[in-house]
């Protein structure tokens, strides 16, 4: 919940003019639902993909204040974050809700971002792998196997979002391997390596090159670090050192 339309799209002009035009690695925007019209058209005649932040899995219908798929593929919107940790924990979200959005956003030519991720709770009993693996194999039941190469995970460790924590590029790879093992046994292993798995848990300029060095971490989903235009281009810079 950052940036009004104005400030998205002078954002998003700043982000254009370094790495507009840049092919080697795939670059996208989420803004928040008020700025995605200002934000399609800000990223006309550049590489850099739009998504949302979420959207509701129905066609239309009485879900006051909700946002249909429709309605975003209306700005060319080509991602989607689902199952966010602050959804998860500010509004309650299941597995099974945002397995329903996963599918939604599927069958309406989308790429959904699946989040998943453990509390420092959790951590400190043991129950990462666990909890990451079940939220992953629910997120993604009954998805169809030829959708493998749309979908992209994003690993965000709770306890390390806007805390100042960072997992360790070790600890972050440990997490990853396990979500490609369950990408594995759902979509097998030709399709699990289709699916880029991002790293969530507050990447910025100054750990980005080393976690991106780890096997199984194929890119981020950035917050805070994000909100300006020279961190972002860093970040993106980084990921195309590896490209």
């Amino acid at each position: 919940m950052n940036k009004t339309a104005a400030e998205a799209k002078a954002l998003i002009d700043g982000i254009k003019a370094k790495i507009g035009s840049q092919t080697e690695v795939d670059v996208a925007v989420c803004p928040p639902f008020t700025a995605l019209d200002a934000a399609s058209a800000a990223l006309k005649g550049s590489t850099i993909a739009l998504g949302a932040e979420n959207l509701y899995p129905k066609a239309s219908g009485a879900y006051t204040g909700e946002i249909a798929p429709a309605m975003l593929k209306e700005f060319d919107v080509a991602y989607v974050i689902l199952g966010h940790s602050e959804r998860r924990e500010y509004f309650k979200e299941s597995d099974e809700f945002i397995n329903e959005k996963v599918k939604a956003a599927l069958e309406n030519g989308m790429k959904p971002i699946l989040c998943v991720g453990e509390t420092l709770a959790q951590r400190e009993s043991g129950d990462t792998i666990k909890v990451v693996s079940s939220q992953t194999e629910k997120g993604l039941s009954g998805v169809n196997p030829e959708d493998a190469e749309k979908i992209v995970v994003a690993y965000e460790p709770v306890w390390a979002i806007g805390t100042g924590k960072t997992a360790t590029p070790a600890m972050a790879q440990e997490v990853h391997a396990e979500i490609r093992k369950v990408l594995s046994k759902i979509f097998g292993d030709e399709g699990a390596q289709k699916i880029r798995i991002l790293y969530g848990g507050s990447m910025k300029p100054e750990n980005a090159d080393d976690l991106l060095k780890e096997k199984d971490i194929d890119g981020g989903l950035i917050g805070g670090a994000a909100l300006k235009a020279d961190s972002f281009v860093s970040l993106v810079e980084s990921a195309r050192k590896l490209a």
